[in-house]
């Protein structure tokens, strides 16, 4: 073999390490993304947990109003269980375990069981008939301490939403969660399947009933935390999207030809969150245009690509801001959430896509799959550490990530270390502090740098430093395809 072929040789060799490195690397992030949530949950902890430094927590919850509402997630930093995001976390962890689950391997029991963490306390919230219990904890009060949720001493107030009290917007949400949820376990477990899709059906025949903002009659509790800013009727276009698809039932279909019009007009609208679904439902209807041939839903697919076509980088109807190291950046308060969202709709998007030998025609520019699947693979790239700070920003993954997230658990002594109570106020010297989080928070993505991608790492910066299960959530789907199709992009 002569020198240029042995160099050629050499090349391909290292070419195929970095390949095989790279993806054991997204494997590694899709694993500790879905551990992650097992340090937010709250309830009684079962013996196969393992973020060790999370204890029991919780255990009176909804005791003020005689309802059982101990378990689901803390939502991000703090103590409080807020039904809204807790919802759409779930709904977007079965969407990746719907479409991916299949490239999740030895992590799918994982993910499967982060879902029913949550689904487990979405059935308790919804037991009552025309009732959804949608929050745990007073904000307000809880803002006011920096204490583990192991030594929670304010008041565990229950927040509901009825027929006096309307609540279209979470309780389209939550039926979403139950009828995406019913579908991952429909093998795996029938039974629950069941009964996850007959509590949808009901949950959504409530929300579309009795029409109103959930945070029109809890605005004092559940505002500015997580007010519906969008209102309800992107979640009524979700909740019948999904349960189209797990019911297979021609009433949703006639459902959402009769008010997707109404519900889901806003298409000047981008952000796809836990607050706004107009952009999720078009991605998730135009499948059933694409895949399942459904041809009176054939407008989504018109949707779904100006949706594309405005986060183009660089292009002429591109209506997206980047940093100039290259992330999508929508917003100043957890701007990661839009970015790990928007990279899941992507690949997603593309698997529709290229099951139908379909492309996206921007301005007679032609965006293909596998373009779509780039611009996902930069913006997780830049996530874990590709980037101006060589940063990763979640927690426990690469060299150098944040030290000092904003998150109570995380930032305090466990109770394995320090068994004392740790008092409401006490704790605020470690949020000030400069020190290292105590417990490492492992694959907790935070919000991310600034518009010029400087990150300051300070715990007090809870735009920047806080981690949520939402954050997470649509990250798993995108590791998993990401991790299994390195070298295909």
């Amino acid at each position: 073999m002569n020198t240029s072929s042995l160099k050629i040789a050499f090349l391909a060799s290292v070419s195929v390490l970095v390949e095989v490195v790279s993806s054991s690397a997204i494997g590694d992030a899709l694993a500790k993304s879905i551990l992650f949530f097992e340090g937010q949950r709250s309830g009684k902890l079962p013996p196969t947990q393992r973020v060790k430094w999370r204890g029991d927590s919780g255990l009176s919850d909804g005791s003020d109003m005689h309802v059982d509402l101990v378990g689901g997630y803390y939502d991000a930093g703090d103590n409080v269980k807020f039904g809204f995001p807790m919802a759409f976390t779930a709904t977007m962890l079965s969407w990746s375990v719907i479409d991916f689950g299949g490239l999740m391997k030895g992590e799918l029991a994982n993910a499967r069981e982060a879902i029913r963490w949550a689904t487990d306390y979405l059935l308790k919230a919804t037991a009552h008939s025309n009732t959804i219990y949608v929050q745990v904890g007073d904000a307000n009060k809880d803002h006011s301490c920096w204490e583990r949720p192991e030594d929670m001493d304010t008041p565990r107030s229950v927040y509901k939403i009825d027929a006096n009290n309307p609540g279209s917007d979470v309780a389209a949400e939550t039926a979403a969660a139950l009828a995406a949820a019913s579908l991952v376990f429909r093998k795996s477990d029938p039974s629950y399947s069941n009964l996850l899709r007959n509590r949808a059906i009901k949950v959504f025949a409530f929300a579309d009933k009795y029409r109103g903002a959930y945070s029109n009659g809890l605005k004092a509790y559940v505002c500015p935390f997580y007010c519906s800013y969008s209102g309800y009727q992107d979640e009524l276009l979700w909740g019948a999207a999904w349960l189209l698809k797990a019911t297979r039932n021609p009433t949703y279909l006639n459902y959402i030809q009769a008010n997707g019009q109404t519900l889901g007009a806003d298409e000047t609208d981008n952000t796809f969150g836990w607050d706004n679904k107009h952009v999720g439902a078009r991605i998730l209807l135009s499948k059933a245009f694409l895949v399942q041939n459904m041809k009176s839903l054939r407008d989504y697919k018109g949707h779904a690509d100006n949706y594309i076509c405005s986060l183009i980088p660089g292009a002429s109807f591109s209506q997206s801001q980047y940093t100039p190291g290259g992330l999508l950046y929508k917003m100043s308060d957890s701007n990661m959430q839009y970015v790990t969202s928007t990279s899941f709709l992507l690949v997603t998007y593309a698997k529709y896509l290229t099951s139908a030998g379909k492309v996206v025609s921007c301005s007679g520019t032609i965006i293909t799959p596998k373009r779509l699947r780039a611009i996902a693979k930069r913006q997780v790239d830049y996530l874990l550490g590709e980037n101006p700070l060589k940063m990763s920003y979640m927690v426990g993954y690469g060299a150098r990530f944040p030290q000092r997230i904003h998150h109570r658990g995380a930032s305090l002594p466990s109770k394995v270390v320090h068994p004392a109570k740790i008092q409401c106020s006490d704790g605020f010297g470690m949020m000030k502090s400069e020190a290292p989080d105590s417990n490492v928070h492992v694959g907790a993505v935070v919000g991310g740098p600034d518009l010029h991608d400087q990150f300051p790492d300070q715990r007090s910066d809870y735009e920047q430093s806080e981690p949520s299960t939402y954050m997470n959530a649509p990250l798993v789907g995108t590791l998993a395809y990401l991790a299994h199709s390195f070298g295909q992009l």
